[in-house]
């Protein structure tokens, strides 16, 4: 064999032992890829269902219901994701991948300039990875987009110093209470938007799905953002139940630092740093319970109640320890409002006879989203079901009062009434509403032992309910302000008039140092 025989021999022994190795890592890459891209299609999927059944509430929202389980998460909630999210993401990933990798010896082949031979598909190795890369970076920025993370990520590179400098302890301040304390119920109702009223009554129905509401909002003390019956408008960090109640009750939004991972987020302790109203009334002796349809564990609820001093927790599954409801029993997100309405007029009956104070706050769970159940009360007189659920939930809850108004200690309670957010039901007010109509959220306080003529074309939000809450009972606060939050029957403007609600919102939205270590982590 002569010299150039034995180095072509040992060339060819050399790019044998080298196909191997390319083989093996064109095919790892060909691996991660794909799965890359099939990340990217849930994701987009995932970002695509959520605006679609949530409507737009923000990435903050997002955070913390990953962040705090999902424990007792509506189980068709699950199911419609699994068919409208998953299985269209991994259906378009096999359908690409198949594309993107199919191999065949037959080649389209393009000629330039009749000589320059381009090969057009299947494609080549440098032209699949190219292609994966750039579809599955343009799905997740898409996705991104679409459910505000830019946004979010944005503003949590700017440092809020609202807290420090606007913030009110509620436990540093004097909050005199009357001779006599008044008993509180607080009812939040679930998605409840003045839209539901009619045109003629300054909503965005062409019918008026609550005459009941409206009536009780008309005849008693409501706060509105307009000159007639109306509500308050939804702030960063409030657009959803758990987030709306610690505004409510709290006078702070609910903020997810960057970096707080796992599901961890209220499991132990929720916001042990913030001062409620719950706090304030624990201290002054008062009999605290909360009452839900659902489990009290979804989104942390009940750890955050039980942080600030509530006694007692009724839900789902207490209902059927009471005998509300038989054992195993499961509709919609546990049980319906007929039956939380019964549970709550034979606790209460209990309760007031006790010879403490009485604070009783309740979360209704019918008029939640998409559509909202409908339960044997209901009647089709609408076209749409969440019409007619509405409507059913306007006439259960006037119900209720009415048996509250004929119960002996009604005369000594005040009753608050509030939505907890506007409706993530996005189908529905795309489908009913116009782009241009300004939503809010419904609010009425009866009973109050306070009245004010300025209660019309105001800017407030969530958080103010907490000073004027206590107000309504008859409370004395000093300096008109509990944690962001401003009394309304005083002359003391909201912090949304001093900035404006647009600004106080996106100020809201920023990150704060200052709340991470005060609120959550209770650091001094």
């Amino acid at each position: 064999m002569t010299k150039t025989q034995r180095i072509k021999t040992a060339m060819s022994e050399e790019n044998k032992s080298k196909k191997p190795k390319r083989s093996a890592l064109h095919i790892t890459l060909s691996v991660v890829l794909s799965v890359v891209l099939l990340l990217a299609f849930i994701l987009y999927f995932a970002a695509r269902w959520y605006i679609n059944t949530y409507g737009d509430l923000g990435f903050e929202s997002i955070m913390f219901t990953l962040l705090s389980g999902l424990n007792g998460v509506q189980s068709g909630l699950i199911g419609d994701y699994l068919v409208d999210g998953l299985l269209p993401a991994v259906g378009l990933w096999l359908a690409v991948s198949a594309v993107v990798f199919f191999t065949s010896k037959r080649r389209l082949v393009l000629t330039l300039f009749g000589r320059l031979k381009l090969c057009l598909y299947p494609f080549s190795r440098a032209v699949r990875y190219v292609l994966i890369s750039v579809l599955s970076v343009a799905l997740v920025i898409s996705g991104g987009i679409s459910v505000r993370f830019f946004e979010y990520f944005s503003r949590q590179t700017e440092q809020s110093v609202i807290f420090e400098e606007k913030y009110v302890d509620p436990l540093s301040v004097k909050v005199e209470f009357p001779e006599e304390k008044r008993n509180l119920i607080y009812i939040f109702v679930e998605s409840l938007e003045t839209t539901y009223f009619s045109e003629a009554h300054g909503g965005a129905s062409k019918e008026e799905l609550m005459p009941g509401l409206y009536g009780l909002a008309q005849d008693n003390v409501n706060f509105s953002t307009s000159s007639g019956v109306g509500g308050y408008s939804a702030v960063s960090g409030t657009t959803w139940t758990a987030g709306a109640m610690v505004a409510h009750t709290a006078g702070i939004p609910l903020k997810v630092p960057v970096g707080m991972a796992d599901n961890t987020y209220g499991k132990d302790s929720f916001l042990p740093g913030a001062n409620s109203i719950m706090n304030i009334l624990k201290q002054n002796g008062y009999y605290q319970t909360l009452m839900v349809g659902s489990d009290a564990t979804f989104a942390n609820r009940a750890v955050y109640y039980n942080t600030h001093g509530v006694d007692k927790i009724y839900d789902y599954f207490t209902a059927q320890t009471d005998g509300i409801i038989p054992e195993g029993y499961y509709a919609w997100w546990g049980m319906e409002d007929k039956y939380l309405y019964e549970y709550a007029r034979r606790e209460l009956s209990k309760i007031s006879k006790e010879d403490k104070p009485f604070a009783f706050t309740m979360l209704t769970v019918d008029t939640h989203h998409i559509g909202g159940y409908m339960c044997e009360y209901c009647e089709n007189e609408y076209p749409e079901q969440y019409q007619n659920v509405i409507s059913c939930a306007d006439r259960q809850l006037s119900g209720f009062i009415e048996w509250l108004k004929a119960q002996p200690f009604y005369e000594n309670t005040t009753v608050v009434i509030c939505g907890d957010h506007p409706t993530m039901d996005s189908g529905y007010i795309t489908r009913n509403v116009s782009g241009d109509y300004v939503r809010t959220v419904y609010n009425c306080i009866l009973n109050s032992a306070v009245s004010t003529e300025n209660t019309k074309n105001r800017q407030f939000s969530a958080m103010d309910m907490m000073p004027t809450t206590l107000a309504a009972m008859g409370c004395t606060v000093e300096g008109d302000r509990l944690g962001l939050g401003t009394d309304l029957f005083s002359e003391t403007p909201t912090l949304a008039e001093e900035m404006g609600t647009a600004e106080f919102s996106e100020e809201l939205a920023k990150a704060s140092e200052h709340y991470s270590k005060k609120f959550i982590y209770n650091i001094e």
